[in-house]
């Protein structure tokens, strides 16, 4: 059995990285092995966070031990985990890493913690090209990625990055796991009933935070179409924004969208994600750019058909024709395949495909691989 640290967003945090971490630790401990979470007093800066808390309202994890300890603009506190560690002697750490701005704390951590000559350092890479690039992000993500051993990634596109980074060291894909920590699947009538929404129309549902890339001004013009007009059909908006929301607003009224759009644009707690999910008919990722993303790994374990953009890895998550569509990132592709959807009734097809498709994405081979690689780092 192993004794492992993972390393990123954790209760008190909030967010999709903070619920991957804490599931992943919940993987390790379902196969026996002993995992700790250190995770940030600060995460980011209030100046450099878009949104309106970092921190959870919800009740920390059962049985998991998290500990708070990284400041990431403190390196007193970066020498201090990486002594800490450097004594601890895990067999291995597994550093969270999807920001050229971590590069620096998790760099130097890693580097104190490597020097007992037996932890190896893996990261876990969302990203090593940020989406969105900043003057000095390079230098920021190859401190930390020379002070890695091995590396392992959710899509092919980041491992193809990495290989021109790090060309000489171990890496290894891995498809993002299925978040199914987020209850069971419901009927559609009752997630419908929950959110106070009228039973009569469908519903397309966009889920997540709100940022340029994500692609929400391509599915606004999409549904705009003529011919989706007719059909009764809703979009739910349900994320908060990153960004400014007044070109979004400005282009729901320019596109006279405002009678059939359902917002939610706060931060959706994890005990509301089972409504938002089981009462869509599809969930549309219209991204403009992406590695990979936990909204399809959602909807896979509420089984709910999707519509992907052919960005990134996205598509090597959604079989065309099977589990849903993927489209180039354009409003007319991304509206062909809405009115195919609802035109043909391809919901229960999709629908009866999801079990099998989604075997592969699992929690158990998700540790297999992370302790593969370590194998082959030894």
């Amino acid at each position: 059995m192993a004794d492992v640290v993972i390393i990123g967003p954790a209760y008190p945090l909030r967010g999709g990285l903070a619920t991957y971490n804490e599931r992943l630790a919940q993987a390790f401990q379902e196969q026996g092995d002993t995992v700790e979470i250190i995770t940030f007093s600060l995460q980011y800066p209030a100046l450099l966070f878009p949104g309106q808390t970092q921190y959870a309202t919800e009740a920390p994890p059962p049985g998991l031990n998290i500990k708070v300890l990284i400041n990431s603009i403190n390196p007193f506190s970066w020498y201090q985990t990486g002594r800490y560690l450097k004594k601890r002697k895990p067999d291995f750490i597994i550093f969270r890493f999807w920001l050229p701005f971590m590069g620096p704390a998790f760099g130097t951590i890693a580097r104190l913690a490597a020097q007992n000559k037996h932890t190896r350092i893996i990261a876990l890479t969302d990203n090593v090209i940020p989406h969105e690039k900043r003057i000095g992000d390079a230098p920021l993500t190859n401190y930390f990625l020379k002070a890695c051993h091995g590396f392992i990634t959710m899509s092919q596109a980041v491992l193809q990055d990495l290989g021109r980074l790090q060309p000489h060291k171990p890496k290894t894909y891995h498809p993002h796991p299925l978040y199914d920590n987020f209850g069971q699947p419901e009927p559609k009538t009752v997630a419908q009933q929950a959110l106070k929404l009228d039973p009569a129309f469908h519903y397309i549902l966009f889920f997540g935070f709100i940022r340029a890339y994500k692609g929400l001004d391509l599915l606004l013009q999409a549904f705009a179409d003529d011919r989706l007009l007719p059909l009764p059909v809703k979009l739910i908006i349900a994320g908060e924004f990153y960004e400014s929301p007044q070109p979004y607003e400005d282009l729901i009224k320019k596109l006279n969208l405002e009678g059939r759009i359902i917002r939610a644009m706060d931060f959706i707690p994890n005990s509301q994600v089972v409504h938002y999910f089981c009462a869509a008919d599809l969930v549309v990722q219209p991204y403009k750019h992406a590695t990979q993303s936990g909204v399809s790994q959602i909807a896979y374990h509420f089984n709910k058909p999707m519509l992907v953009t052919d960005v990134g890895g996205l598509a090597e998550l959604i079989p065309e024709g099977k589990a849903g569509y993927v489209t180039p990132a354009q409003p007319q592709a991304i509206a062909n395949a809405l009115i195919d959807f609802f035109t043909q009734l391809r919901e229960a097809t999709f629908v009866a495909n999801m079990p099998e498709l989604k075997k592969r994405f699992s929690w158990k081979s998700m540790v297999a691989a992370m302790k593969n690689l370590v194998q082959t780092l030894r």
